[in-house]
């Protein structure tokens, strides 16, 4: 009995220490950890996309740039503002979400902590007050009569292990509600640092729009800002036509070398077949060859007024501004618009409107971020604000390839695709080369 009276002790004092303490950690649930991690990396992108866009803004007005710059700037800032609450409000739902679910965690972990407690108590309380009967009894027998020793041994271990298992799982128990508790309170204190961050910037999209409004309404009343504005827009649309020009010069620069590099070559090709008059036969499959060439190379030369067969709409959305000469939408001034317009969605896909060739992949004023395909007929067609290109000059591309995404840069009235047609150096409506076959 002294044997068994040794284990009782040690039993109550590990419930009385476990029911105290933890010792042991359990993880976090990772899906929720791994979605609310991804959140903040999304928000850190946006903050420094936005703190990089004012900073912009900011020098630009104190440098006093264009008209035309500046109110593209504020209207991204509107967008990047608008984009930044909503995944403000996207973190907060999320971590509203995980904090619920915590308390809810926490509130049945204390009830199972509870029951295995009162479970505990009544054991030890048991153990003491029945004294050899139970399990102490059976741990007497099993410890002083005559018998197989590795049986024996196996009961005794059984008995203990059980009452340390239950040990364990309370301690296993606490330390996840202590880990529970810690990461709600982590959750709550984002919670607070974010709705103090999207009050500031509610605040901030107000005195934005304010100012973006003041802006519109002095270029609209304005006469000399109406004159800048309309110089700087001419000055966009030179820009642009001198890129083409360039473009148009060096295709031609590129024919005429291809076709003295083949007159070079037949040329060549014609001192051999002199030379090896045993093989006229050879030389002459090779001529008809080369006269095939030549046709190939003067139907080049030769002008098409369309690029023949199917196109493909370079963007999904509704056109906002047609070809031609009309009143600006946003500046309420007479321009005449070298392309269309398409309304897109940040992220949207840009296609290229039939096969061609990349000529330039550049910064262009008043279009931003741009592609120029260059098409087999001398047409050129020019995509812009562009927020990502996913194409290189030179690369080959073709009808319907993608080649970026539409984005708002050096945009003035949100996110949109500027799309242009220009056969050589003349520009022609869009919409009407889109259709014809």
């Amino acid at each position: 009995m002294r044997l068994v009276c040794r284990f009782i002790p040690l039993l109550v004092f590990i419930f009385a220490v476990v029911a105290g303490s933890a010792v042991s950690s359990y993880a976090a649930p990772k899906k929720t950890d791994a979605q609310i991690d991804e959140q903040k990396n999304a928000l850190k992108k946006l903050e420094v996309d936005l703190a990089k866009k004012r900073e912009e803004l900011a020098v630009l007005e104190t440098e006093e740039k264009g008209v035309l710059n500046t109110i593209s700037l504020l209207d991204q800032n509107l967008n990047r503002t608008r984009s930044y609450l909503s995944e403000l409000t996207r973190n907060e739902d999320m971590l509203q979400g995980a904090v619920k679910q915590l308390v809810m965690d926490i509130d049945s972990l204390d009830s199972k902590i509870k029951a295995r407690k009162r479970a505990m108590r009544k054991r030890i309380r048991n153990l003491y007050v029945h004294g050899r009967s139970n399990d102490a009894e059976i741990l007497f027998e099993l410890l002083t009569k005559n018998g197989n020793p590795e049986r024996e041994v196996y009961w005794v271990h059984h008995l203990l292990n059980r009452d340390r298992e239950d040990v364990e799982t309370l301690r296993q128990l606490i330390a996840e509600r202590t880990q529970k508790q810690q990461t709600q309170e982590k959750h709550l204190a984002e919670l607070s640092r974010l709705r103090s961050r999207k009050a500031v910037e509610e605040r901030g999209l107000v005195a934005q729009m304010n100012g973006q409004a003041r802006m519109l309404n002095s270029l609209k009343h304005d006469k000399a800002v109406q004159r800048m504005a309309l110089k700087e827009f001419e000055r966009n649309q030179k820009t642009m036509l001198a890129l083409l020009k360039k473009l148009e010069q060096r295709r031609k620069r590129e024919i005429e070398e291809a076709k003295r590099a083949e007159a070079a070559r037949l040329a060549a090709l014609k001192k051999k077949e002199r030379e090896a008059e045993k093989k006229r036969q050879a030389a002459d499959k090779k001529r008809e060859s080369e006269k095939k060439r030549e046709a190939e190379i003067a139907q080049k030369q030769t002008p098409v007024s369309h690029f023949k067969g199917p196109k493909c709409m370079p963007l999904d959305g509704p056109i906002i501004s047609e070809y031609g000469l009309q009143e600006h939408p946003v500046l309420h001034i007479m321009t005449r618009n070298l392309g269309v317009e398409i309304r897109g969605k940040r992220g949207g896909r840009i296609r290229a409107a039939a096969a061609g060739t990349v000529a330039m992949v550049a910064e262009i004023d008043g279009r931003g971020p741009s592609v120029i395909i260059e098409h087999e007929d001398g047409t050129y067609t020019v995509y812009g604000h562009m927020k990502a290109i996913h194409v290189q000059e030179g690369k080959s591309v073709k009808k319907c390839e993608e080649i970026g995404e539409v984005g708002d840069i050096a945009s003035l009235n949100g996110i949109k695709l500027y799309f242009q047609v220009s056969e050589g150096t003349q520009t022609v409506d869009p919409l009407q080369w889109l259709k014809q076959r």
